[in-house]
């Protein structure tokens, strides 16, 4: 094998980052939930596409928390992530000593001391700062959605009563950018998977016996059925799974989403 082949053969950062992450059978999904980086970024740093970053400073952060979310070295990712997009790192030229200052074009002391103070100054934030990069964001615990009882009272208004729910489409309405994840039943098919934009919307297919979902920003989704505006899933952001929604359950949750 030749030295070109052999270079081939040397998966690049974001391959080992998609490999580390496949071998621990995690999606997307869940490194954007341990570690609060948008699902867009994650795919472009995944096919290294560094332009798409916001600058080189993000990018280098979130793929030192995405390695360390896969249990690689966060900080070796970094470096060399770093080499590669940062620039090489250049020493300042010595200075020469063959002639004698000009006594006339030397700075004040004064001077001297400020410069120095505010460079110290200087290096201790960005030293600060790097420090917080080596922190791996707190992962959000998977909360499942608990079984709502249904009311025995009439239903308020805006509010659909459960039983009269039954069979109504249901339609998920966008407020903000939003990935989710709807499937028909625990490890049943994928009926949608991908990110909707403010205003976009989905319905749930009238043949799905138990449409699922997940989503770490379910405050961002309000829920219809039929004509009624059952309000947003959750009032905060937190990840759900398994959320129920079906027409019925959605109208008997209505309470507690709002």
């Amino acid at each position: 094998m030749n030295e070109d082949q052999a270079q081939f053969d040397i998966p690049s950062l974001g391959e080992r980052l998609r490999l580390a992450r496949e071998d621990k059978g995690m999606s997307l999904d869940d490194i954007a939930g341990r570690t609060r980086i948008p699902i867009r970024h994650l795919q472009n740093i995944e096919i290294e596409d560094w332009d798409a970053l916001p600058a080189v400073t993000y990018a280098i952060g979130f793929a030192r928390s995405y390695a360390n979310a896969v249990g690689l070295d966060g900080a070796a990712i970094g470096t060399e992530l770093r080499e590669r997009i940062g620039g090489p790192r250049r020493r300042a030229p010595a200075a020469d000593y063959y002639e004698a200052a000009d006594p006339a074009r030397v700075p004040p002391r004064a001077m001297i001391v400020v410069v120095l103070i505010l460079g110290a100054i200087l290096i201790g934030g960005y030293l600060l700062w790097r420090g917080t990069l080596d922190d791996a964001p707190a992962s959000i615990p998977v909360l499942e959605a608990p079984p709502q009882a249904a009311p025995t009272g009439p239903a308020a208004p805006g509010q659909a009563a459960p039983a009269a729910a039954a069979g109504q489409p249901v339609t998920l309405t966008a407020t903000g950018e939003v990935w989710l994840r709807i499937s028909d039943g625990e490890g049943g098919p994928t009926l949608f998977m991908g990110s909707l934009s403010a205003g976009q919307t989905f319905t749930i297919p009238a043949t799905a016996q138990r449409p699922l979902l997940r989503t770490g920003r379910p405050q961002l989704l309000r829920a219809s059925v039929g004509a009624t505006d059952v309000g947003p899933l959750e009032p905060v952001e937190r990840t759900v799974d398994n959320v129920s929604l079906r027409p019925e359950d959605l109208a008997a949750r209505a309470p507690a989403a709002r």
